[in-house]
């Protein structure tokens, strides 16, 4: 049976007819993800629980680990303590603990209760560490090997305790007063001469990270040394635990999801999207409109201000929409280009300066190249009577000095505004999130929509102070 061709049914099916062996042969040749997503749309856990009876807890465990946290807690209470003890048996350490912190505490008690106590110290110890922290998505299963054994006894010992370890592919070596002393790559190791101690082909030079430090920058770490895995030390600069890749992954995926909800000001969501409810969805976003909402006041508040202007002159109030979104659009650029620098670390808030000079120039290039595109096609749009309601300037074929400064000046003043905007919104699109950053805050929290709000309001203040300036208002 093909992996694409697996659905919901066809399993159920399986299940219905009781053909173990088909179901078997499933969990062997189908990544255990495809059929935990094509089980977690079963409406009876009981044929969930019929799989966990019938396969090898060496395939299922995975499996389990893979289930949303709803369906875990449904087939937990079908589990004999025997049944759950199998799994936990083959889950790997962090898996376990990642369920253990989505499912309800009487579950976690009897989870616990079946765990062996030296696992059972363990978990507790990972459950208490900071939520983001390294400690928390760290796993204590891993090879560690004696700097003076010999490769051949290293091979041997890896073949003797690796199978159920988190990897291989990253062994860690230690002295005999259990201080880690290198790293060494399982290939190394395959290719070097068996009577060759292990201190002479390790890693020596190599990365760790403290069991407190935030998730994010343990990525960043993995990501910029391309590593595999990578130790976690305690703050005596004791090996507790390591971080593997599949868990990197984790956190890069859940930090740039929670970095776009907050570019868009909308809090991130815990669940999937699929899995959680209208009314937490509705909960995640009404603060944030509401705050938006309040900030937005202040450009009423300057329209109000200067309402009997725009009654003397309408033409002005035709290109508050393009002046508005242009300056937005300009800081949401830049402020793209932050976040992401900031949060890859291709700059800090040390080289503030730095950016500022850069993105000042290149704010000046397009404020004046934007200016003069938008004189001119300002001017053609009056001409044409685009934004007069179809009243063309040009009357009877005859373009009075009259009509032509009424033009220049209206164009002027609008290209004029739209250079400043775009300047200013670009400025405070570099200080807002290096300034969060500098106060190790998160940049992501000055979105987009802060970003607007703050332009919105000042390229207002800028475009009726040039107007009263130029017109008779």
């Amino acid at each position: 049976m093909e992996n694409e061709l697996i659905s919901t049914a066809q399993i159920e099916q399986l299940i219905d007819s009781k053909n173990v062996k088909e179901i078997r042969h499933l969990f062997e040749v189908v990544p255990e993800i495809d059929l935990a997503e094509a089980c977690a749309d079963m409406e009876d856990p009981k044929k969930i629980v019929f799989i966990l009876k019938t396969v090898k807890s060496e395939f299922t465990a995975q499996f389990f680990t893979e289930l949303p946290p709803e369906i875990k807690e449904e087939i937990v209470k079908y589990l004999s303590d025997d049944q759950l003890a199998d799994i936990l048996e083959s889950q790997f350490t962090d898996d376990i603990v990642d369920d253990l912190e989505e499912l309800p505490a009487n579950v976690v008690t009897r989870v616990l209760k079946n765990v062996d106590k030296q696992r059972r110290t363990t978990i507790n110890r990972l459950l208490h560490y900071e939520e983001q922290s390294a400690g928390s998505i760290m796993t204590t299963e891993y090879v560690a090997l004696l700097n003076d054994i010999s490769c051949d006894d290293a091979i041997r010992q890896i073949r003797k305790t690796g199978k159920n370890k988190e990897t291989i592919y990253t062994l860690f070596v230690m002295d005999r007063k259990r201080n880690l002393v290198g790293t060494l790559d399982l290939d190394d190791l395959i290719f070097a001469d068996g009577d060759t101690k292990v201190s002479e082909i390790m890693n020596k030079d190599f990365n760790t990270v403290n069991v407190n430090d935030d998730q994010e920058e343990v990525a960043n770490i993995v990501k910029r040394y391309d590593l595999n895995a990578i130790a976690v030390l305690n703050n005596d600069g004791r090996l507790i635990g390591i971080i593997t890749i599949d868990d990197i992954v984790d956190v890069i995926e859940e930090e740039q999801t929670e970095d776009i909800s907050k570019l868009q000001m909308v809090t991130p969501l815990e669940d999937s999207y699929l899995e959680t409810s209208v009314g937490q969805m509705a909960k995640k976003c009404v603060p944030w409109i509401v705050v938006l909402l309040i900030l937005g006041t202040f450009s009423s508040l300057v329209l109000s201000k200067f309402e009997a202007k725009l009654t003397m002159l309408p033409i002005l109030a035709a290109f508050i929409p393009v002046i508005m979104d242009t300056g937005g659009n300009a800081g949401g650029q830049t402020i793209a280009l932050m976040i992401r620098g900031l949060a890859l670390k291709e700059f800090a808030p040390k080289d503030f300066f730095k950016i500022l000079r850069k993105e000042a120039l290149s704010a000046a290039i397009i404020a004046v190249l934007i200016g003069i595109f938008g004189f001119i096609w300002f001017s053609i749009e009056q001409y044409f009577g685009i934004v007069s309601n179809g009243a063309s300037i040009w009357q009877g074929n005859c373009w009075t000095g009259e009509f032509a400064a009424q033009v220049f000046k209206t164009s002027g003043l609008v290209a004029g505004t739209l250079a400043i905007a775009i300047f200013l919104s670009k400025m405070v699109a570099v200080l807002l999130p290096m300034g969060a950053a500098a106060i190790k805050k998160d940049p992501a929290i000055v979105s987009q929509p802060l970003l607007t709000t703050i332009v919105d309001v000042s390229s207002l203040l800028i475009y009726f102070g040039i107007a009263s300036l130029i017109f008779t208002l």
